[in-house]
């Protein structure tokens, strides 16, 4: 990934009921958070049918902003979480970012971070 400093938004989408395994693993792994979204989805492991009817199966969409020195452990930690190299549990990606804004938080933290690693 790209050097320290730099941001992506870490994709991910699956079954409804997933998104908070695949947050916990996020931070677990160095995220700071994420956001869950709910959708709709089809792939070819979801065509089913009651009655003649499509189901169309309800997805979470996880966006997770972190740094790209992070982000290698980050996909680890959320394809062992929810199994995503399994058929049919979901898929993830990775998004470059080329600006952030809204989160100066983060940065104070990381400042006060630095601030008691240099004081130890």
């Amino acid at each position: 990934m790209s050097s320290e400093g730099d941001f992506v938004l870490i994709v991910t989408i699956i079954k409804k009921g997933w998104g908070n395994e695949v947050v916990k693993a996020s931070r677990k792994a160095g995220a700071r958070g994420g956001t869950i979204l709910f959708g709709r989805g089809t792939g070819i492991h979801e065509n089913k049918s009651i009655l003649g009817l499509m189901i169309e199966p309800e997805k979470e969409i996880v966006l997770t902003i972190s740094e790209s020195s992070v982000a290698d452990a980050i996909l680890k930690s959320i394809t062992e979480a929810v199994k995503l190299d399994e058929p049919g549990m979901g898929v993830g990606f990775v998004v470059p970012i080329e600006n952030v804004f809204g989160i100066s938080r983060y940065f104070c933290e990381i400042k006060e971070e630095s601030q008691k690693n240099l004081e130890s």
